[in-house]
């Protein structure tokens, strides 16, 4: 939803009295007469129209003075997912929103709107000013208001402690977060916890919730990881019939690098995804939920994306239940883009399996089949590229890869949601043996850019029709206008289309 946009109060309602999911996290109710907000899922008893409000974000509701619910929950709500290629001062305000919303940078204690200004190149008055007239709140309190929902999050869902909790939430003191927590929402941290209100872990580790919005195809974006998963590292399978998504992974958090694993669980009829984390990933836990929603595209808007995609040619324009598949670590999905130029899935997910089994870490798990991590980019920046060449990877991509892995371990790269996405696919073009195809496939499931195109795809041009050789990326970049700013996931629909015919590229072998 646009920052600009504005609310049709009674569509908002007739969709909260509905409960209707797909509209969780486009907007969210503050009840005048309880001074609560609420999610349009929650069940309790539906407040008269005339005690409505209804808010875009979170931030706003806080700031009008309304506390959460303690029922519904809108921590858990999807986030709100706006694009624009037209409005540059709204698309500057949700780049700083993206930025604000990444647990991996925020820093302990509040961070200078100066800070943020720069990174994004305007001075702080004029990004103040941008938050004002588009949100109605300042940076920071958006941000403390991101900051405290995480908390509550884990308040819970969790037993971790409270001390533990307003550091994960990026509190420099505890005595700072329970006196934030105290003028938002009236109560102490241990306050919210009920009785019972985390209860225990289904097996080891911490477990969490995380929503979505329907139609999700849970069975299409599953297919797309089992034709790709690595074996040690990840898994997809169905346990109790309940489908789940199992891997190994790291997260560098300053000097310290954190490794372990995590279990991602569907729960169909609840839209939710149980999210089991190893307890060595504890003290990156907002990080590893940012990234598991980044992966599993929980936060996508079906809706939004249905009324401009519903135009294109059958079946593509039906499957709006499709996400686009990302990953926990871009620098992996970046490796494993480069590996797979120019050949086929099973072939590129064999010479992945060499590079893991090569060079990749051993690790213990509680999970049969999870042992072993993927190589990380300072192994990588200095493999031999005659080793390289045993696995079967040619000169051009083992320097590729090695480029590529020296860009992100120097800090001259970051594959992450949040990366300014020009500046990063221009640096990936310049690397050695990376090309249009690669750089726009790792914006679209490494950066999340939902309009990433790879238009030189030799598997889109046969599911669109495209049989001019010469001339085929040409017209699917023209064809392809209709489809902005959701490419990406019209390019998701056309390869399933095919029956998953793995994407490959123009770009020399």
């Amino acid at each position: 939803m646009d920052p600009t946009e504005t609310l049709d109060a009674d569509a908002c309602y007739r969709a909260l009295c509905a409960h209707d999911a797909r509209f969780d996290g486009r907007f969210f109710t503050g009840v005048s007469s309880t001074g609560i907000y609420c999610r349009p899922v929650c069940r309790v008893r539906t407040p008269r129209r005339e005690n409505c409000r209804f808010f875009v974000y979170a931030a706003q509701a806080e700031q009008a003075g309304f506390r959460p619910c303690l029922r519904c929950r809108p921590e858990l709500a999807p986030a709100a997912q706006a694009w624009s290629l037209q409005d540059t001062s709204a698309s500057l305000t949700r780049q700083a929103m993206r930025l604000l919303d990444d647990p991996e940078a925020w820093p302990l204690d509040t961070p200078g709107v100066g800070a943020l200004a720069q990174r994004l190149g305007v001075s702080d008055r004029h990004l103040r000013r941008l938050f004002e007239q588009h949100l109605g709140v300042t940076p920071l309190q958006y941000l403390q208001t991101r900051r405290l929902l995480t908390a509550k999050q884990l308040l819970a869902d969790t037993s971790l402690p409270v001390t533990r909790i307003a550091q994960l939430s990026g509190f420099a003191s505890l005595r700072r977060f329970n006196a934030a927590f105290l003028a938002h929402y009236g109560l102490n941290p241990t306050g919210l916890r009920r009785a019972g209100a985390a209860g225990p872990a289904d097996g080891p580790g911490i477990q969490l919730r995380l929503a979505w919005r329907p139609p999700y195809d849970v069975a299409a974006l599953l297919g797309f990881l089992r034709t790709r998963q690595l074996q040690g590292v990840e898994q997809v399978g169905t346990e109790a019939g309940q489908p789940f998504y199992a891997r190994t992974l790291r997260i560098a958090s300053g000097p310290d690098t954190h490794q372990g694993w995590l279990v991602c669980r569907f729960d169909e009829a609840r839209c939710q995804v149980l999210l089991r984390v190893s307890d060595s990933l504890g003290d990156v836990l907002p990080a590893v939920m940012r990234r598991v929603r980044a992966a599993l595209d929980l936060d996508a808007d079906p809706q939004a994306i249905q009324a401009v995609l519903g135009g294109m040619p059958e079946p593509a324009a039906s499957q709006a239940g499709l996400r686009v598949p990302g990953g926990v670590d871009g620098f992996e999905l970046a490796v494993r883009a480069v590996l797979g130029q120019q050949i086929t899935v099973a072939a590129a997910r064999t010479l992945a399996q060499r590079l893991v089994g090569q060079f990749g870490t051993a690790i213990d798990t509680p999970l049969p089949g999870l042992d072993r991590l993927f190589p990380d980019a300072a192994t990588l920046a200095g493999a031999d590229g005659e080793a390289l060449g045993r696995l079967g990877i040619v000169r051009q991509r083992q320097a590729a890869i090695t480029a590529l892995a020296r860009a992100v371990a120097e800090g001259r790269l970051s594959l992450q949601p949040g990366a300014d996405v020009a500046a990063t696919t221009a640096a990936l073009r310049e690397l050695p043996g990376i090309g249009d195809w690669t750089a726009q496939y790792i914006a679209l499931r490494a950066l999340r850019w939902p309009d990433a195109f790879p238009a030189g795809d030799v598997a889109l041009h046969k599911a669109l029709g495209l049989n001019d050789r010469r001339h085929a990326a040409r017209q699917a970049e023209a064809l392809a206008q209709a489809w902005r700013p959701w490419r990406g996931y019209a390019l998701i629909r056309a390869w399933h289309s095919m029956g998953q015919t793995p994407p490959s590229s123009k770009e020399p072998a």
